[in-house]
């Protein structure tokens, strides 16, 4: 019996002292920092974050995620509740995103800082304060991806349409044609080499008419300096031109005078002979005399009855 009861006391001993043992080692381990608690809300999935997953801050270990449940006042919203150190820059502009460790699949709670609004958010056990969680990488991917694979859907349905027989028939008159085309363009510089042969002569003719246009217009040129000069032609006819005009004038000036005397002498003529042709007996017996009128020398009335009549 004292056999048994010793190798009780034994046994019992061994498992407190076990148990004090792990109780000091928990005590000495235990995390001495005063952290501050804050959560994230978001509607994204979380796949990977695990309790005691690390936060970090731009790369920084800044605390642990003590517990990850469901918002108990928004339906389908997780709430993620982690500890952080005091110092670490929370403001109202810092968001969180989920990181991966590796290849592991290990996520962890990645917080950074825009910048946008640089004031401080306080925090307490007794008002959490909440910040951002913004969509990570896979997430963007995964939505990217979904939206590639709908595009590539669409672009797989216009390819089928497009490749129907109908218009494959198209396609190929198309080619059909462009090769007949090129056929076509192939066989102009054929044609044209004729042409292209005679260039060179042509180009030489270009050249020799230049020539002798640049020769005609330089005597042309010489030749109008020449009708131009004070002795050329155009000078001559300037100065006869000037003594014509001077003719005119001197005769104008001179002969005028004769011509109206000449115009009243036949004026004088024509009433003459018109007297005659009147009167021819005037030529033996002159001119009768005229009748004095009114107001001369032997002027007499006529009487009352005569002028009546």
């Amino acid at each position: 019996m004292e056999n048994k009861s010793h190798a009780l006391i034994a046994g019992i001993f061994t498992i407190v002292l076990l148990v004090a043992a792990i109780l000091i080692a928990l005590w000495l381990n235990r995390d001495r920092v005063e952290r501050v608690p804050y959560q994230m809300a978001t509607k994204l999935s979380v796949p990977g974050l695990n309790p005691q997953a690390a936060v970090r801050y731009r790369g920084l270990d800044v605390g642990r995620v003590d517990e990850i449940s469901f918002d108990p006042n928004v339906p389908g919203q997780i709430v993620i509740h982690m500890s952080v150190k005091p110092d670490t820059p929370i403001t109202r502009s810092t968001y969180g995103t989920l990181g991966y460790q590796g290849v592991t699949g290990i996520a962890y709670v990645q917080l950074d800082d825009d910048g946008t609004n640089p004031v401080r958010v306080p925090s307490s056990k007794t008002q959490i304060a909440r910040i951002e969680m913004r969509p990570s990488l896979l997430d963007n991917l995964q939505n990217k991806g979904m939206a590639i694979l709908v595009q590539a859907e669409e672009l797989t349905k216009r390819f089928n349409a497009l490749l129907s027989p109908d218009n494959q028939t198209a396609i190929l008159s198309a080619f059909a044609s462009v090769s007949e085309a090129a056929n076509e363009l192939e066989a102009i510089p054929r044609q044209l080499q004729p042409t292209l042969s005679r260039l060179p002569a042509l180009t030489t003719e270009a050249q020799r008419s230049l020539a002798a246009i640049t020769k005609l217009s330089k005597d042309v040129n010489a030749l109008t300096a020449g009708l131009q000069g004070p002795t050329g032609p155009i000078e001559k006819i300037s100065r006869s031109a000037d003594n014509v005009a001077s003719a005119a004038d001197r005769i104008e000036l001179e002969f005028l005078p004769l011509a109206d005397d000449a115009r009243s002498s036949l004026r004088a003529l024509n009433r003459t002979l018109e007297s005659l042709n009147n009167r021819p007996q005037s030529i033996l017996f002159g001119a009768p005399a005229v009748t004095p009128g009114p107001g001369e020398n032997g002027f007499v009335a006529p009487p009352n009855g005569a002028a009546a009549r």
